[in-house]
């Protein structure tokens, strides 16, 4: 699987990205099994299984460690609040909406209008994509950094920050 083809999908659907990893991990503690010799001379067989259990668990840790730099970055919302600030806050400032002022960022607003309802998987759709009269920032912001932004977003609008 191609890294890129992932990202792209899993950007819609973490579940798949889950899904995608849980199948590769087991593909990789399948061939790891498949190269431990079948017979050991050892007094016990508990002490064989012992270490067919450590030669299948070093080898799904080597398999996860090669996936995990596409893992769905957890959004990070202090730095959210800066990108949002420099981005966001001319339409959206105080959790607000410049152009529809019924489509602001607060949760009731979040729960009522915006596609996929409030989460930050629906944040990152919305702000890379845009929609209607918001821009999309696909390609002004990296994921990373939409992720923040997302995470950020859902914060202040779950936790009713908006009007601190």
């Amino acid at each position: 699987l191609h890294r890129a083809s992932l990202r792209c999908s899993t950007t819609s659907s973490p579940r798949l990205l889950l899904a995608t990893m849980k199948v590769v991990a087991l593909s990789l503690v399948a061939c790891a099994t498949a190269f431990v010799p079948a017979h050991k001379p050892v007094a016990t067989p508990s002490v064989a299984m012992h270490g067919v259990k450590e030669d299948v668990a070093a080898a799904a840790l080597a398999g996860l460690t090669l996936f995990a730099p596409m893992a769905a970055h957890a959004g990070d919302a202090a730095n959210g609040a800066q990108i949002f600030a420099g981005n966001c806050a001319a339409c959206h400032a105080g959790g607000n909406n410049v152009i529809q002022t019924e489509k602001t960022l607060r949760k009731e607003a979040l729960d009522q209008y915006l596609e996929g309802g409030r989460k930050e998987s629906s944040v990152v759709t919305q702000v890379t994509n845009g929609k209607n009269a918001m821009p999309a920032f696909g390609g002004r912001l990296s994921d990373e950094e939409i992720a923040d932004v997302a995470a950020y977003v859902i914060d202040q609008a779950s936790n009713d920050k908006w009007d601190e």
